[in-house]
């Protein structure tokens, strides 16, 4: 799964989404956490950055409280799942991090680390996105959840999961409109190891409360 992640506006990037934060976005967030609300960028409006809360409301919901918010969506069950099938066709978005995190369970407890680029870029994680109308206010609440895929070989010895990361090429067709459901589904599959790192951090990441750069230094 991906429960927390980073996102560092930074100057070099070749993804569509660091463009954007570029201009939009100066405070970096160095613990993401679900509820939170948090930038995206959709298929409707590919051209900006909007903040949606992570957590997906499905549209369907009777009321804040009928279902439980998913952060994550498992690449291999989309088109199965009530809440997600419907969102693959029409309601896409990219994620924009620089980094995610995971905890590692060894016999000493749950371990976190920090997985990353080698390049420390900033990318996107595909994303699904909902709008849920609250019939008692008429407030529309905006929100996403994260696709995970099977860990590759760098993650795999710390989590079984990661979350879909695409490349700069693969962001756009992911908000493309005209790309078919199989192709979309071939686009949810592992980053390359070896374009990737990661290193222990400081359980100061547990807490959602601690959001300073301590949180991403290397142990």
């Amino acid at each position: 799964m991906c429960g927390r992640y980073s996102v560092i506006p930074k100057a070099k990037g070749k993804s569509r989404v660091s463009k954007l934060l570029k201009n939009h976005i100066q405070e970096a967030n160095y613990n993401a956490a679900p509820s939170q609300s948090l930038p995206v960028v959709t298929n409707d409006h590919p051209d900006e950055v909007q903040y949606f809360s992570w957590g997906l409301q499905p549209f369907w919901a009777k009321d804040a409280r009928a279902v439980k918010r998913s952060i994550n969506a498992r690449a291999e069950t989309l088109t199965e799942k009530p809440s997600f099938r419907n969102l693959l066709k029409s309601k896409r978005c990219l994620v924009p991090a620089d980094g995610f995190y995971e905890w590692q369970v060894t016999e000493h407890g749950k371990v976190p680390y920090r997985i990353l680029l080698k390049s420390e870029e900033l990318f996107s994680f595909a994303g699904l996105w909902d709008e849920w109308l609250d019939k008692s206010t008429g407030e529309v609440l905006h929100t996403y959840t994260i696709i995970t895929t099977e860990a590759n070989e760098l993650v795999m010895p710390i989590h079984e999961r990661m979350p879909v990361i695409l490349s700069p090429e693969t962001e756009k067709l992911w908000l493309d409109e005209h790309e078919t459901q199989d192709e979309l589904l071939s686009l949810l599959e592992p980053y390359k190891a070896d374009e990737m790192k990661a290193y222990q951090v400081s359980p100061l990441v547990n807490s959602p409360l601690n959001n300073t750069s301590e949180v991403i230094n290397s142990l």
